[in-house]
């Protein structure tokens, strides 16, 4: 009898599990923390000087608009950094007016527990 109770319970919690990643994967319900760092959407940051440099960086692990919204925060923090996250491509656009390094730019994005997959000068 309390083995098919046990039973009874681990396939309750497996349909539960089974159930909220199908929504976390769909950007449904809180993700990634729920409110994370900000709230809402940002207004795209302006330089201070001329664009002198442009990259698209491809980044795995996001899933849904607080993901987006996080790694552009956590980016447009940088000085000389503007960005724009397109979560459909999994890609930052970063414009700088300074002379910013990837290293500096992966930092950021991996301390957030995603994953920078390729940088690219555009």
């Amino acid at each position: 009898m309390g083995t098919v109770i046990v039973v009874a319970i681990l396939i309750v919690l497996v349909v539960a599990a089974v159930i909220a990643s199908r929504r976390h994967f769909k950007g449904e319900g809180g993700c990634c923390g729920g409110g994370g760092e900000i709230s809402g959407e940002e207004e795209e940051k302006e330089l201070k000087g001329p664009v002198i440099a442009r990259k698209r960086i491809h980044i795995s692990g996001m899933h849904c608009d607080a993901c987006r919204n996080r790694v552009e925060h956590r980016l447009n923090r940088i000085d000389g950094v503007s960005c724009r996250v397109n979560l459909n491509k999994n890609e930052a656009i970063v414009q700088m007016d300074t002379d910013v390094s990837n290293a500096l730019l992966i930092n950021a994005i991996q301390g957030m527990d995603y994953k920078v997959e390729l940088i690219e000068d555009i």
